[in-house]
Formats: structure tokens, sequence, C-alpha cells
């Protein structure tokens, strides 16, 4: 399985990383790593999910 970070979930929606910050992202599908500093990651498929339904730009109109 090939989880993404950060940088790719924010690659993959088309934003800057620092734009993450003011959204409400998905649960992580895995955190790898101590608690408290772990690296979350994500399917793509629950990228994908998460960014046809998210209010705003990401959400688009079924015709």
């Amino acid at each position: 399985m090939i989880y993404l970070s950060r940088s790719d979930l924010a690659a993959r929606i088309g934003v800057k990383v620092p734009t993450l910050a003011r959204y409400k992202l998905p649960d992580p599908d895995v955190i790898i790593g101590l608690e408290g500093r772990g690296t979350m990651g994500w399917l793509p498929e629950t990228v994908d999910a998460w960014n046809a339904n998210r209010p705003g730009r990401g959400r688009t109109s079924a015709k």
C-alpha cells in the first residue's frame, strides 16, 4: 500500500502545504512513528473521496 504524506496530499488536491492548516483533513489511514510525534498517512482513495465531498472548491456538482 502507498500512503500519501501531507505534502503528497497537498499536491494531489492542488494546494500548498501551509494551506492544509485551514482544512479539516480526513482522519489518517495510518500513523507512523511515536505517539504524539507520528507522521500521518492517507490512502489516495481517502484523499480523493474527502476532496470530492469537502465544501468549496473540492466539491463537484452532479450533472
